[in-house]
């Protein structure tokens, strides 16, 4: 068997105004299917402890859900326990229209921490970060320069980051540029 290894094996930038980390293997599943139904939303329970509602993700200990779309969630669990869990998803929901897929290996995932985090992300998202308008909780899928990912907040200063694989180096260098000294905003 091969020996899995996270995108960028733990890199880190942290010389800047804010730190960047890639945060390591992470297990991971799409859920789609009717995000109503009471057996879909009694499986999302017992992993992340609550059914997000919509762009907001509900955390439990290493578990989450997060609401992707209206048919979609990405379940979070650690990365040892996305295979039986997805398993598990397909035994109870069986006679249910749904689609679990372990996709644990087909991602990164980075965080973003520090006092100008927000600033950080504002750079390169077209997302209002200021703190009235994104908070604990909240989840967005949108673009962070060209590449598609979805972050939410993790501490007061700390966001985590989801992109493919694929993107991986590239997302952790936008980050690392956009975190280097001197690049505050209003800085000269």
């Amino acid at each position: 068997m091969s020996n899995v290894m996270s995108a960028l094996q733990n890199a880190s930038f942290v010389d800047g105004i804010a730190d960047v980390r890639e945060m390591g293997l992470r297990g991971m599943i799409t859920l789609r299917g009717d995000l109503s139904d009471k057996k879909l939303i009694k499986a999302v329970k017992a992993i992340a402890g609550a059914m997000p509602e919509q762009r907001m993700i509900a955390v439990k200990g290493e578990a989450g859900a997060a609401w992707m779309s209206p048919d979609e969630l990405l379940l979070m669990v650690p990365h040892g326990d996305a295979l039986s869990t997805a398993e598990t998803l397909n035994a109870s929901l069986k006679g249910t229209h749904f689609l679990a897929a372990n996709v644990s290996d087909a991602r990164a995932v980075f965080e973003v921490s520090g006092p100008c985090a927000r600033e950080v992300m504002a750079k390169l998202a077209p997302v209002d970060f200021a703190p009235v308008a994104f908070e604990m909780g909240m989840f967005r899928r949108t673009r962070m320069a060209q590449v598609p990912a979805a972050f939410w907040m993790n501490g007061e200063n700390s966001f985590t980051i989801v992109c493919f694989r694929s993107v991986g180096e590239y997302m952790f260098d936008l980050l690392s540029v956009a975190a280097q000294n001197g690049s505050e905003v209003n800085a000269l």
